[in-house]
Order: structure tokens, then sequence, then C-alpha cells
């Protein structure tokens, strides 16, 4: 080949290279403006509204302004100049050198996600400000129509108003937790004083509140807001905005220097504040909206007669009796046919004052104890055919954790022998759990509770009868509001529901979206109502009596998690029967309802009467809620027939018992089976000195993961 042809060769390529190019700026170009003619129009009255948002009950009735009550606007001149540096230490490092957009940050991002297969944003502050005003915060949100039109908009802001006038926008802008909006209005709720008066560790931490200003909250975070705060602080310092000295001294003051209590000034009654913050969360998960900044109208699920009731249950002695103000509860009531959340509540006594602080109703930290067995055990086991009736025989025997060496233990330490299935779910028995849970498999168990919205990032055996998990995100493990939306799927044919807050939002230019879940099946309507079947007992003859209530049909199980052996020689001073968590889990044809109750300090146990409390709690609401409306009993479905107490699947083989051995295959043949052809087993429960307040104490190996959380 000549250097002719190879020159024309190159020269093609080039022009045809350059023709692309010019292409794609010509293509993008129009695209870019196509996006940006959609944008919404830039207007100074968007950036200072005082953004409210009205929220609504089941029956439509207004319930809360959010965004009404506390806001006191900043003049610039108002603005300290330490406040102004360490917004931008900690936002945009270069906003007093860009024009709205930062190609730098823009890249040095790009390049970070690289590396660490993450998301990291490029946006500047401008672009904040911008997003906060009109924009949703939703990742389906993140199109690249989106991203033009609030580029497009930081740039017309840029040319518009000065970088002071987009700082005070912002500053005015921003949530600040605890109904507070804006930093002015943070820094009098919070210190007193105004922005002007306050310290540099006390700007630093107003500065670092917007990203997450919930979680950054002083007074029910105090480690994470004294984290976020020294971040704050430490960019200050790379930045040139503070000496060594002053770094030094601010990161040693502690975060409550100068804070004062908080004013319950809220516009709604607190009763209502741990469901409107799942309101506020559920909002933001399914819009991508913060209802805290953007102005909406949402209308909920929540009864307020059901909401107060709940709260005269926990505050007063009315209708239960606690063995003392500490005891904590947490609950959720949820309508079985939908998965609507009508009531929630995630402690007594809770404080007037913060606003959308800890919701222990949704929190994953403490252990579900035996209430995991119905799901994590015996509903899979029926439902992949391993067991065919409630008269199924199992061996409450000396067992080990499968793999190992070390024994389940039963609440009692003691064995029953020959049991059936619906005996070992009424006397909460855990050998048979574990055991059960081997024969499923922890694939097919896990795959099962993922279909009730529960899950582990691993399972363990300990899982027969524990909720622990080994991550602390709130996605694993059992709360509340998961344990009621999973018996649901018990009471609902089995039929699972996602818990709904809301049902309805109106947005601030006139359209609206509706909300609801469909429901997916989780399980066999013959499997849900065995299960069913025997849950019943556990209220009326088995360890759930206390929340027994004779016209009313029902089921439900106990739960007691338990200490190690560590915990009770070293923290416990207490040698009779004691736990940190009892719990209660509970369902008509209409409502399902999941009572956890304990001491926020997990150390603090649960002792005497104390077990009590959960159960007393569910019956107290459950007789409210169905007083006026009977729901009346179960229909057993096709595939089904009944033997006496005693249901089995059509085609059940007849009544024999297993051998419990320590082997990971379930295969059954003659030599691990024996038949019993001619009746129904005749169990008697042994009366070996039974409590029947706490005989469901759970005994994890010490290899399985400990208490997540608890202290």
């Amino acid at each position: 080949m000549n250097k002719q042809l190879i020159w024309r060769i190159a020269k093609y390529l080039g022009i045809g290279f350059l023709v692309a190019f010019i292409a794609a700026i010509l293509i993008g170009g129009s695209v870019f403006f196509y996006y940006v003619s959609k944008a919404p129009e830039l207007s100074e009255s968007k950036l200072v509204a005082t953004t409210s948002s009205k929220i609504y009950d089941s029956k439509n009735e207004l319930i809360a302004d959010l965004g009404a009550e506390r806001r006191v606007n900043a003049q610039s001149s108002e603005i300290p100049t330490d406040l102004v540096n360490a917004i931008v230490s900690i936002e945009d490092h270069r906003f007093f050198n860009h024009r709205g957009i930062d190609s730098i940050r823009i890249l040095g991002a790009f390049l970070r996600n690289l590396r660490s297969n993450g998301l990291q944003g490029g946006s500047t502050l401008t672009q904040q400000l911008i997003k906060l005003t009109y924009f949703s915060t939703s990742t389906a949100d993140q199109t690249i129509a989106r991203k033009a039109q609030e580029a497009w908009l930081a740039l017309q802001l840029e040319r518009t108003a000065t970088k002071q006038e987009i700082l005070t926008y912002y500053i005015n802008k921003v949530y600040m937790s605890n109904g507070n909006y804006g930093m002015q209005t943070a820094a009098q709720n919070y210190y007193g004083k105004d922005l002007k008066d306050l310290s540099i560790p006390q700007l630093a931490l107003l500065a670092g509140m917007p990203q997450a200003p919930n979680q950054y909250d002083p007074y029910s975070h105090p480690e994470e807001a004294t984290e976020r705060r020294n971040l704050v602080l430490s960019e200050m310092q790379k930045q040139g905005y503070l000496t060594a000295e002053q770094y030094e001294t601010a990161i040693n003051t502690p975060i409550t220097d100068g804070l004062q209590s908080l004013k319950g000034s809220n516009s709604y009654p607190p009763y209502l504040d741990n469901y409107l913050k799942e309101v506020i969360e559920q909002v933001e998960t399914e819009t991508g909206y913060n209802l805290l900044t953007t102005g909406m109208d949402v209308y909920t699920n929540v009864d307020q007669d059901v909401q107060k009731r709940l709260w005269d249950v926990y505050n007063t002695d009315e209708y239960v009796d606690y063995p003392d103000d500490d005891l904590q509860a947490a609950s959720t009531i949820v309508d079985v046919s939908n998965g609507k959340v009508i009531a929630q509540l995630g402690s007594r006594h809770q404080s007037s004052n913060v606003s959308f602080g800890i919701n222990q109703a949704v929190e994953t930290n403490r252990d579900w104890g035996s209430t995991m067995k119905p799901i994590t055990d015996y509903a899979p086991a029926l439902e992949y055919d391993i067991y065919d009736s409630t008269a199924y025989m199992l061996k409450d025997v000396p067992y080990n954790y499968p793999g190992t060496n070390t024994p389940v233990y039963n609440w009692d330490r003691g064995y029953f022998g020959n049991i059936t299935l619906q005996t070992a779910i009424q006397q909460s028995r855990n050998v048979p759990a574990v055991e059960t849970l081997d024969r499923v498999g922890l694939d097919k168990a896990k795959k099962f509770l993922n279909g009730l919205g529960i899950d582990y990032p691993t399972m363990v055996y300990a899982n027969a009868i524990s909720s622990n998990t080994t991550e602390s995100n709130k996605k694993y493990g059992a709360s509340s509001e998961k344990m009621a939306a999973a018996y649901a799927a018990f009471a609902n044919g089995g039929i699972y529901h996602k818990p709904m807050y809301i049902n309805k939002i109106i947005f601030s230019d006139g359209s609206s979206k509706e909300f609801s879940n469909p429901g997916t099946r989780a399980m066999k309507e013959t499997t849900a109502y065995m299960m069913t079947e025997m849950m019943k007992t556990v209220l009326y003859s088995g360890i759930g009596r206390d929340a027994y209530i004779s016209w009313l049909p029902q089921a439900g199980k106990t739960g007691t998690s338990n200490y190690t052996d560590d915990e009770i020689e070293n923290y416990i001073k207490r040698y009779d029967y004691v736990a940190p968590d009892e719990m209660f889990v509970g369902y008509t044809r209409k409502y399902s309802m999941a009572v956890w109750t304990g001491y926020s300090n997990r150390l603090t146990p649960v002792i005497g009467d104390g077990f009590r409390v959960a159960a007393n709690i569910y019956r107290s609401m459950m007789e409210y809620l169905s007083e006026d409306d009977h729901p009346g009993d179960w229909t057993m479905p096709e595939g089904l027939y009944r033997r006496g107490e005693y249901v089995f699947k059509n085609g059940a083989r007849s009544n024999w018992v297993t051998q419990t051995t320590q082997t990971t295959t379930t295969t059954e043949t003659s030599s691990t089976t024996s038949e019993n052809t001619t009746s129904l087993p005749e169990i008697t429960n042994p009366s070996t000195g039974q409590n029947p307040t706490n005989p469901n104490l759970n005994q994890n190996p010490q290899q399985n993961p400990a208490p997540q959380g608890q202290q």
C-alpha cells in the first residue's frame, strides 16, 4: 500500500470522525434544548416560598400542616461568614468559582463513581437549590431530561442572582428536623439565638444537617450529629477557613453545647408523630419528593380514632397494667385485605417536643423470637408439602443445630417427646422449629420470607427461632410493621400486601397519584388456613391466653427473646426468668397487629408480669377494633379436610412419627419413619412446672449472630 493511499484513507477517516463529532454536538444540543424547553419557569416566588404540605387521615380530615408552623427567614446581612464557609466546605468547594454547573466537580464525581462502583453526585449548591424547589429526588427521576433542566435552571439562576442571594435562598429553604424550616429557624429553636450569634461548631452542625436532617438531629441522634459536624469542621480546615487551633477547639466541643430544650409547637397532636414520620419516608420512596420541602396534599391511611386509642392504651393505666413507666412498646396495625397501616406507635411517654425521632415500630434492632417460627419454619414446611397435616408428628428430643455440636434448648430445658405440629406451635417448642427449618432448607425458607417482606443478608439455623441478623440495615430482620404485614397474609388467604401509609397525593401543580398495593400470593390458601387453625389454639389452650377474646375468632403467636449466658452472668443481676424482649403477633379476618415490648436499654430485663404486657396491648386493641364489627371465622378452602381438632391435606399420608436425625437429608425411608395407621395421636402435654407466660425462650448457639443494635 503506497503512502498516497494511506494518506487518503486517513484523510477520509479524519473527515468522518469530524463529521460524526459535529453531528453528535448538533444532536446533543438539539436534545438538550428540547429538554430545557420543557423546564419549569424560574421564579423568585418559588425560591422563597414557605412550602407547606397538608396531611389528611383516612376520612379525608386535615391532621397536619407541615411547613407552616416554624419558619423564620434570614436576611443576607444576617448570615455570618462562618456559616457560608461551612456550607460551601461540605456542599460545594467551588461554589464561588462556577456559574451554576461545575465541569470539574462532575468529572471528579464520574471518576470516583467508576472507582467505587457507586453513585456520587456532581451537583453544585445552586443545582441542589433548584432540585429542592422544583424536582423530585427519586433515583428513578435522575434522567437526562431532568438533569438537563436542572442544569439549565441553575445557569439561569446564576445569571439573575448573586452568590449571596443564592446562599440566602438555600439557607432559608432547607429542612432542619423537628419541624424547623431554614437555618435561622433552627438557630432560634435549638440555641435560642440568631445565626450571627452562634459559635463555629454550632454553625457547622447546622451546615451539615440538610442532607439528612432527621439522621443528624442532635437531640435524637447525638453521635451521628457529632460525626457529621466534625466532618464539616474537617472540610473547613482543609479549605483554609479554620486554623488548626480553631479546628481542635471546635471538634472537642460537645454536640450538646448551647442546645436548649425543644419547645413543642407542632401543628399536629403528638400521637401522630411516629405515623407522620413514616408517611414522609414513604412519600419520598414512592415519588422522590420530600414533602417537608415540597408543597403537596397527602391523604394517608391512618384512622385517627384507632391511633388515639392506641396512644391511650400506651400512656394510661386504664387498659393495661404496666410494671413501670420505663417499659416500652411498639406496634403496628394493618388492614389485612389491603396492607393499609391504620395505626402505629413506636413508644410510650414519648416527648412531644421532638419531631420525627426514632420510631421503634419500624426498627429491626430487637429480636422477635418465637413469633418467627410460623413464617420461617412451619408455613414453609406446609407450603412445600414437607408436612401434610396439623397432626403431623414431630419429636421434641435432644437435638443439635445442624452441622454443629451445639444443642438446641427449649425454654424449660426439657423435652415433650412425640408431639403434633399443632402442639409444637401451641407450646412454642424450639427443637421441632429448628429441625423443621433444616428439613425446609435455608434457601427455601429465605425465599418464603422474602414473599412476606422479610429478608436476611444470610440465613442461619438460629433464625428458626430468632430474627437476629448480622446487618443493622432496617431492610433486614423484623419489626412490628413487617410482622403485622407478614401475619396479615395468614389472615388474607395467603395474599401479602406491602404496608402502605399513603393512598393519594395531590402535587402543587394539580396533578395527582394514587397508591395501593395489589398484593402478591405468598403462600397457598391451604397453608394460610392450616397455620391459622394451629395458631388459634395458641390463644385458647396454649401460651397466648392473655390475648384470648372468647367471642372473637383470632389467631396469633407469642415471642420471647433471650440473653446470652455471658450477659446473664455479667450484666443481669437477677437469676430468675428474665428476657430483653416480649412480643405478640395476632390477627382476625380484618386486622393484623404486632406488638413489641421491652426496655430502651436492652440490658434492663423484662420480668414478672411485664411478660404479659404485649398480649394485653394486643387484646385491648382487638376488642376495640372488633366490638362494632365482628369479623367472623375463616372458611376452610378446598383441598383440606378435618378430623377432630386437626386439619389434613387431601391425600395426606396416614399419621406417622418421624425420627429426629442429625443429617442434612430429608429423605424418608422405612428406617426413619414409623407408621401409625389406626388413630390420631393422643398427646399429653407434660406438667413440668411450665410458666404459661414465658415458655418460648430462644436459645441461640454462640456461633450464630448476636443481637444487633441492642444496648
